[in-house]
């Protein structure tokens, strides 16, 4: 259900060609003119393993995995085509998704939705209620309620910790009951990946 970016450290119009493999299956390529780009379905007829799932980012050649599946686990393979080719592997992992975390709070308690990760520097969390956006922590920065609608609904109740990335509700509301989901995107020089992890809040 994560998406993976697979980095390319290249710029793909320095190249003559990008070729990514998938098992020794060639799943996406796009050469450095931009002249040919495919991508799954495309590259190899027949060959519908992942669905309209994969994105290629134009400046870079990176691959993008989108809604990951425990399937897509396995060995993937970067070709560089220019005046002196190169390889690069990556090893991709799934696991299976986390369930949804219930919570049942009385109204006026409150609350600790717990990221359960230890937070990079580079990490970029961000806390959505019912899909709108509530807080974003970058580094040792942090943003929250930046609309009025979130500012109208929590009043500054709303607190988030800088070494968990964690969110605590104070004095909870019945108003406060619905989705929590947090999106956290960890970045290197070789990919970034992009978690969801979600909490369902019920007040009695």
């Amino acid at each position: 259900g994560d998406s993976v970016t697979l980095h390319t450290g290249v710029e793909t119009k320095h190249q003559e060609d990008i070729k990514w493999y998938f098992s020794n299956v060639r799943i996406a390529q796009i050469s450095g003119d931009l002249s040919f780009i495919c991508t799954d379905v495309q590259c190899n007829e027949g060959t519908e393993r992942f669905r309209d799932r994969l994105k290629l980012d134009n400046q870079t050649g990176s691959l993008t995995i989108t809604n990951i599946r425990i399937t897509d686990s396995g060995e993937y393979k970067l070709k560089i085509i220019n005046s002196s080719d190169s390889e690069k592997a990556f090893s991709i992992s799934v696991t299976d998704v986390p369930a949804t975390e219930p919570y049942e709070i009385k109204e006026g308690e409150s609350v600790t939705l717990d990221a359960g990760v230890i937070k990079q520097p580079n990490n970029v969390m961000t806390w959505y209620f019912n899909d709108t956006v509530i807080a974003e922590i970058t580094g040792d920065q942090s943003k929250i309620c930046t609309d009025d609608q979130c500012n109208k609904r929590f009043r500054d109740r709303l607190k988030v910790d800088h070494q968990t990335g964690s969110l605590t509700i104070p004095n909870i509301r019945i108003t406060d009951s619905g989705e929590y989901e947090l999106k956290i995107i960890s970045s290197s020089s070789a990919f970034s990946i992009t978690r969801v992890k979600r909490f369902s809040v019920s007040i009695t």
